[in-house]
């Protein structure tokens, strides 16, 4: 019998809202008025799935400079602002979310990106009231990935083992901490790369959102 998910768990930016160009062009921008030069496809390469606070304390230690308390409040000030007037959904996301719900397959997300992040991104895109009460961040966790903890506190508060959840994720850190937390990992490799997320661990990649169902056996 062909394996179903009895869980499914989304990253949110790169899966369900298409904020990674967005966001790193911001994070470039940042960057270079601090010193470290780079174009946005240098940063979404660099940084793709990074949690901004660790990429602040890798660029101070790596350019020995102090980035400013205010660094990362400063930064998702402006993307918030830039995913009002830009950000799109993921083509054919809620699609897939509808095959969800018609196999009777619960859903949720797990991102490294804090709460009210999530909250203006799916706000703005209209997917926050259907996913308000199934959103993970990884501060509610002792790790971000790419460590297992985010995925395993979302498939603990269902109630579903590892090996039945599937995670759907579009960077190599992501795909690390689904296989360290033992669940099948899809990689959406739309503007990453089917290699880095395979080279990761991921059971299979995929180029457009609407080939994931066929993929979890929904039917």
């Amino acid at each position: 019998m062909a394996w179903m998910p009895a869980l499914v768990i989304f990253d949110c930016d790169g899966v369900l809202v298409d904020s990674e160009p967005i966001a790193n062009r911001l994070i470039a921008e940042a960057l270079s008025k601090a010193g470290l030069p780079m174009s946005g496809e240098e940063a979404l390469e660099r940084y793709r799935g990074g949690k901004l606070t660790r990429i602040k304390l890798r660029v101070e230690e790596d350019l020995g400079i102090d980035l400013g308390e205010h660094w990362v409040d400063d930064i998702y000030q402006r993307q918030f602002d830039a995913f009002r007037r830009e950000l799109q959904l993921i083509p054919g996301i809620v699609d897939v979310l509808d095959a969800l719900d018609r196999a009777g397959v619960p859903y949720c997300v797990g991102s490294n990106g804090p709460l009210y992040k999530m909250r203006v991104s799916l706000g703005v895109t209209g997917l926050y009231e259907r996913l308000e009460s199934r959103i993970f961040s990884a501060d509610m966790v002792p790790e971000p990935k790419p460590a297992p903890d985010l995925f395993l506190h979302a498939a603990a508060a269902f109630d579903i083992p590892p090996e039945d959840v599937a995670v759907v994720e579009d960077s190599a850190p992501g795909v690390t901490a689904g296989v360290a937390a033992g669940m099948r990992v899809f990689g959406y490799a739309h503007d990453s790369g089917e290699e880095p997320l395979r080279t990761a661990g991921a059971r299979a990649t995929f180029l457009r959102m609407l080939e994931l169902p066929a993929l979890l056996n929904l039917g």
